[in-house]
């Protein structure tokens, strides 16, 4: 089949564009407020940008409920800091939790039953039970252009550089980070998600860094 993207005229009961982009790493972005209350919320248009310097973004679209934005958003520009937070297989139900749409205040992380720990670079803690997290400082937000067809889903990219990096011992193995040990998931269409469980290597003819 072939579709116009502007059109949408794919004829199909649910827009396929986001199934098709696929797998999406998942962005668990912690922040705080001005008033220091933390937010949790996950973001599957995450990903890196650049390693030097290291930075990351995520990416949120429309309002949420009564605010003009994502509470992440409203966060990350107040404060001028977030966490990103890897979500495993393990963590599935707790990120899921952390999608409930909720007041702006309320602690998510709280609600999902998660463990804040303390950073070391920013304020926003890190949820303790994700072995990986990237402490980031705020760089700026790139505004989307304006779908004619949707004005009120107007998407905004938020982009931070990493600071500071945590990961848990446990999944360093011969000095390699084991990504299938702890089992990253990430987003696919629809509500699917995919576990990573292999990893195999594919070296560059001409990179022998790696083998």
């Amino acid at each position: 089949m072939f579709y116009d993207a502007a059109k949408r005229d794919h004829g199909l009961p649910v827009d396929p564009l986001k199934s098709l982009i696929v797998p999406r790493p998942i962005g668990w972005i912690s922040t705080v407020d001005p008033q220091g209350r933390v937010n949790l919320a996950p973001y599957s248009f995450y990903n890196g940008v650049s390693e030097f310097p290291p930075m990351v973004y995520f990416s949120i679209t429309g309002k949420y409920g009564d605010d003009p934005t994502k509470h992440s958003r409203m966060n990350a520009e107040a404060t001028g800091e977030f966490v990103v937070n890897i979500v495993t297989e393990a963590l599935k139900e707790q990120m899921n939790v952390t999608t409930t749409m909720v007041p702006y205040g309320v602690d998510e992380m709280q609600l999902a039953g998660l463990t804040a720990a303390p950073s070391r670079m920013v304020k926003p803690p890190r949820v303790a039970e994700a072995p990986v997290a990237l402490e980031c400082r705020y760089w700026r937000t790139l505004e989307m252009p304006v779908d004619p067809a949707r004005p009120d889903m107007q998407a905004f990219v938020v982009f931070g550089t990493v600071v500071g990096i945590h990961i848990d011992d446990a999944i360093i193995k011969n000095g390699r980070v084991d990504v299938a040990a702890f089992r990253p998931i990430a987003r696919l269409g629809y509500s699917e998600y995919a576990t990573v469980e292999k990893a195999w290597p594919l070296r560059r003819p001409d990179d022998p860094r790696f083998s």
